[in-house]
């Protein structure tokens, strides 16, 4: 069936939209070229996305190139502005951007349990406030927010999480009270995660994989032809929960310890880096994945002839541990690729990466790949940025051709 006018314009609109935020700047010729279509309508929709404000003259092509041809068309960038949070149980990060992606202001804060839900909420509202001021934001359009536990899926807030602190599920409430015109949402960090280092990272080649989260907390993400899987309770991947061999007990509904987390979270890493001896430089970064990053230094590659040092039966044994659950999510869903997340997956490197990739072999008749994060830590903030400017693009570019 044949779209109707309106619709092939907006269709047509969308693609040159899309066009400019992966190449920048296009002259009419090259949008053309680009999307297949006639002059006349690549005329049309430059001449109506410019007059709904969503793209502008932004140079000319060449300086040999004079005359309309020779325009350089882009997004008006600051027609929206955007802000990202990664919220973590000892303080908030914030990011503010333009519409296409570019970071404006940065900010973090530290806070503590000791604040209090009312004054933590206050002081990461108040971070997000002064760095919108910073990047010259007068409003903004959406926000996207990371945030560890479950997300419900009816509501899309965050669940009431025992060991989480409270301020995180008054936060959206109270950002959206200060921010009354922004779109604000709520995503489980490691699911942010993923879709960073899909876009951006360690699988941008892959539809299919599975994210393993490891850093303070213990997660896992679910991407399976292209789409995230949050479950029915919003609960894909709370591998922390995990039952498994090698723990001093068992899991409960409200407490992960003696579940997977024990084995691979940072306190656990933390720990057993302790009982070989490896000490991380202190300060640089969390304890954990300081004390995996000075081990690789220090062992370099897995040896086929049993560890040498210290480090390197650390690394072997940390492997281990992690294997245990990669070995469980690959029987479960044949992903084919997982992804070692988090400072310490990023921390560990092709190094601790290897190690894992060979036990699993030795555990699974399923063949998977393990990489690395190239985003670590960073891929939560990522992602609700990603994910921030998709809706607000989404909305935006939506308009002309309507």
């Amino acid at each position: 069936m044949a779209a109707s006018p309106s619709t092939a314009r907006a269709i047509n609109d969308r693609l040159a939209l899309r066009l400019l935020q992966q190449e920048g700047p296009l002259t009419a010729g090259q949008l053309k070229q680009l999307t297949g279509l006639s002059r006349p309508t690549v005329a049309d929709l430059v001449e109506r996305l410019t007059a709904a404000g969503l793209i502008a003259v932004a140079g000319e092509a060449g300086e040999q190139r004079r005359g309309p041809n020779a325009k350089l068309y882009g997004i008006v960038a600051d027609r929206a502005h955007l802000a990202a949070l990664d919220v973590r149980t000892e303080g908030v990060t914030v990011v503010v951007s333009d519409l296409v992606g570019k970071v404006l202001a940065e900010a973090a804060l530290p806070i503590t349990g000791a604040a209090g839900t009312g004054p933590a909420v206050e002081q990461a509202v108040a971070l997000v406030e002064r760095t919108a001021k910073e990047a010259g934001a007068d409003r903004l359009h959406t926000v996207g927010i990371g945030a560890p536990g479950l997300i419900d899926p009816a509501s899309g807030e965050l669940r009431d999480s025992t060991g989480l602190p409270e301020w995180h599920r008054h936060l959206v409430a109270v950002l959206q009270e200060r921010f009354p015109e922004a779109r604000v949402s709520v995503e489980n960090e490691t699911n942010l995660a993923a879709l960073a280092e899909q876009r951006d990272g360690a699988a941008r080649d892959r539809d299919t994989f599975v994210l393993l989260w490891l850093g303070h907390g213990t997660g896992a993400a679910v991407i399976l032809d292209g789409t995230l899987r949050r479950g029915a309770s919003g609960g894909t991947g709370e591998i922390g929960f995990l039952p498994v061999p090698g723990t001093r007990g068992l899991p409960s509904a409200t407490d992960c310890a003696g579940g997977y987390h024990s084995l691979v979270g940072a306190a656990a890493v933390a720990e057993l880096a302790e009982e070989y001896g490896v000490v991380a430089e202190p300060g640089i970064e969390p304890p954990a994945a300081g004390a995996v990053r000075t081990a690789v230094a220090s062992a370099g590659p897995a040896s086929p002839s049993g560890p040498a040092s210290p480090e390197a039966r650390f690394l072997d044994t940390l492997a281990d541990r992690i294997a245990v659950g990669v070995a469980s999510v690959v029987a479960l869903l044949d992903p084919g690729h997982v992804v070692l997340g988090g400072e310490i997956g990023q921390a560990g490197g092709e190094a601790l990466a290897a190690r894992v990739r060979d036990r699993l072999a030795a555990l699974s008749p399923l063949p998977a790949d393990v990489r690395p994060s190239t985003l670590g830590g960073g891929a939560v903030l990522r992602g609700a940025l990603l994910t921030a400017r998709d809706r607000a693009q989404d909305e935006l570019f939506g308009t002309p051709g309507h």
